[in-house]
Order: C-alpha cells, then structure tokens, then sequence
C-alpha cells in the first residue's frame, strides 16, 4: 500500500517535471526567428518544433512509454543546453545585461544635452 502511493507520487512528479519542460524547450523553440537557427549553425527552428512537438505529445498523450519519454527528455535538454545559449548570442541576449552602454537611458543613450 505504501510502495504503490510512493511509486504513484513518483509518476505524478516525473510526469510533471518532464512535461514541463517539454513545454518550456516547445515554447522558447517557437517564439525565436528562423534566421536565428540558421545563423547559430544549428538545426532548422522547424526540426525543433518537430522533435519538441513530438515529445510534448509523447509527454501529453502517452506517459507510460518511459524509454521514449526519457528520449524526449534528452532532446529537450539539447535544445536547452546546447541550442539556446547559440541562439541568445546571436541574437544579442548572451551577457547578464540585456545591451547597450551604462550611460543608456529608456528611450536611448545619454548624449548630455546636445
């Protein structure tokens, strides 16, 4: 009785963390621009949205396929690791701050009043 409410809670949670990030990897894959893809040098932005749509719906509509989830979850884990930061320095978001000069002001940078 114990064991099956662990191993319950167990599924539940990896059903959770691993359908959350499928989303997440879906998500952040479709809302940067094609030519970002190509100029990082990785995979077009329609393979990602391919093999992120799939493992989402793997992750939505059969959970119990652990061996293709965990494939998924590998996938994902590319995408994020690997294939997101080349995307974020080519589109300029690669520091701690998001551009621009500390003299920068919200509408531009400070030009002292010429």
């Amino acid at each position: 009785m114990l064991m099956d409410r662990f191993d319950n809670t167990l599924n539940l949670l990896m059903f959770l963390v691993f359908t959350g990030f499928a989303v997440a990897s879906f998500v952040i894959a479709a809302l940067v621009r094609e030519d970002a893809y190509r100029a990082a040098d990785k995979q077009t932005k329609k393979f990602w949205l391919i093999l992120l749509g799939v493992n989402l719906a793997l992750n939505l509509f059969l959970p119990g396929l652990l061996f293709l989830l965990i494939a998924g979850l590998v996938a994902a884990i590319v995408f994020m690791v690997d294939v997101r930061p080349a995307l974020k320095q080519v589109m300029g978001g690669g520091g701690g701050r998001r551009g621009g000069s500390s003299s920068d002001g919200p509408y531009g940078p400070y030009n002292g009043g010429r």
